[in-house]
């Protein structure tokens, strides 16, 4: 699964540069995410690539929001684990039960907030660990079920831009 960002969304803060917010239009037409999922069965990874513009500007900074949907989990204990190992962070809307199936939970948000790296700062990458849930027994003889995972939005964030004025793209909240 690869796909070009055909969505921005954009956080502001800090001082009042308005030639800045224009770069980071221009950043934006130039940078991607891609995603794979790799492994087989109910232990798998989710990959998430961020080629990013050439010209990287300095103070911006990228968050990565997934939508996840009730079929899989991420266990918070084992991302707690990689944290300590890992250039980025990862944030839970809402607690997880490991051991609730499918069809009695909902799906929920991850915020990812990956470090630039300095040796390759054009390329972002982010390997989530993910579970699939059990689900309902079939009584059709339905003997598989498919999950959907979408591509996650991509959050940027200068102090330098303030001006929203300019930008046509959406403003979101989001933890920081």
């Amino acid at each position: 699964m690869s796909c070009r960002v055909d969505q921005y969304n954009q956080l502001f803060a800090g001082e009042k540069d308005e030639n800045h917010c224009g770069f980071l239009e221009q950043w934006l037409e130039y940078t991607s995410v891609s995603v794979e999922i790799s492994n087989k069965g109910f232990h798998r990874e989710v990959v998430n690539t961020l080629q990013l513009s050439p010209d990287v500007l300095s103070g911006v900074r990228v968050l990565l929001v997934h939508r996840w949907p009730n079929g899989i989990y991420v266990d918070p204990y084992q991302l707690a684990s990689l944290s300590d190992h890992s250039d980025w962070q990862i944030l839970l809307d809402s607690a997880i039960d490991l051991e609730v199936p499918a069809h009695k939970t909902s799906g929920f948000v991850t915020y990812v907030y990956p470090t630039l790296n300095e040796q390759t700062p054009n390329l972002l990458k982010v390997t989530i660990p993910i579970h699939g849930r059990y689900h309902e027994p079939s009584f059709v003889g339905k003997t598989s079920t498919s999950v959907e995972i979408q591509t996650p939005e991509l959050l940027l964030r200068s102090k330098k831009c303030t001006s929203t004025s300019a930008i046509v793209h959406e403003h979101t909240r989001a933890s920081c």
